[in-house]
């Protein structure tokens, strides 16, 4: 509602008459206000869920397509581990002789279809790949979530499902010919570097951009070659190699890292064709990898 001046209002105005006297209670003002703040606060709101639900998406899983037309054997597995039942996923290669066994670790987002589409790759490659599910059956779209029920994964836990699996793949898969070897992928890539040196069974370990021992009593019981593939990007991770090199070496043990340029971390899985948020500099790290992977494996 508007009032408009009157000719002693217009002279005490200089003859301006264009202004607007409000005459809405104020209890109703502030009634308004409030309604067009909290409308704001609802818009906030809206974006904020939108943009968190496509950071979501960036982490989704992938990799059914591979699993659903691959030939090769695959199925789940039922392992005891001290008190409590340990899901597994294994693949078998197709060959007419007794294979390799090699656990697989990982990434912090648990046992996605990604990682059983790699432990396809794997048995495409000649060898029985075996995952743990060290997250029981946890599965995350958030990375957030991830990060915090991996921080809580206890250390003797994992340890003692990889030893079940381990165990289970040398005494209970008939087609395994006795020898052992561990990778893993990130959070799973520091595992497998620690794993190598927590049993000796082992005759190779892969660790995948994850990070690397800072102390001698973390290398001195390592007895397999440890081989390193990193992301030039990635100095979070790189900055730990130096340090491993010199520990190694010292204890008298085969590390050898490579560095794959241009990559960032995570490039197995974000240079995958398959992967909806795939990188082009990633897929070359990638390909490179399995290239230098390939020749180690044959060599197990």
């Amino acid at each position: 509602m508007e009032h408009r001046c009157g000719d002693e209002q217009r002279k005490s105005r200089g003859g301006d008459c264009n202004y607007v006297v409000s005459v809405i209670p104020s209890e109703v003002e502030e009634s308004l206000i409030y309604s067009v703040g909290m409308k704001r606060v609802s818009f906030i709101l809206i974006i904020t869920f939108i943009l968190e639900s496509l950071l979501a998406e960036e982490i989704k899983d992938f990799g059914k397509d591979r699993l659903n037309s691959s030939p090769r054997h695959a199925h789940w597995l039922d392992i005891k581990s001290g008190g409590h039942t340990l899901k597994a996923f294994v693949v078998y290669p197709e060959r007419k002789d007794k294979a390799p066994a090699v656990l697989v670790v990982s990434e912090i987002f648990g046992l996605t279809d990604w990682v059983r589409s790699l432990c396809d790759e794997l048995a495409e490659n000649g060898v029985i790949a075996i995952a743990p599910d060290l997250h029981g059956g946890r599965k995350f779209e958030d990375l957030d979530a991830a990060r915090k029920a991996t921080s809580e994964l206890a250390k003797e836990q994992v340890k003692s499902d990889l030893d079940a699996t381990a165990d289970y793949a040398l005494t209970q898969i008939p087609s395994c010919n006795g020898i052992l070897a561990v990778c893993g992928f990130c959070w799973g890539g520091g595992v497998t570097f620690a794993y190598a040196n927590e049993n000796r069974k082992l005759k190779a370990a892969y660790s995948f951009y994850g990070s690397a021992p800072d102390s001698p009593d973390k290398v001195k019981n390592i007895a397999c070659p440890v081989y390193g593939f990193y992301a030039e990007n990635d100095e979070r991770v790189n900055a730990t190699i130096p340090k491993a090199e010199e520990l190694m070496k010292a204890a008298n043990k085969k590390y050898e890292p490579v560095i794959y340029k241009d990559a960032g971390h995570g490039f197995m899985r974000s240079g995958d064709p398959s992967n909806p948020n795939f990188r082009e500099a990633d897929k070359k790290a990638r390909d490179e990898a399995w290239a230098r992977w390939k020749k180690l494996l044959a060599e197990l």
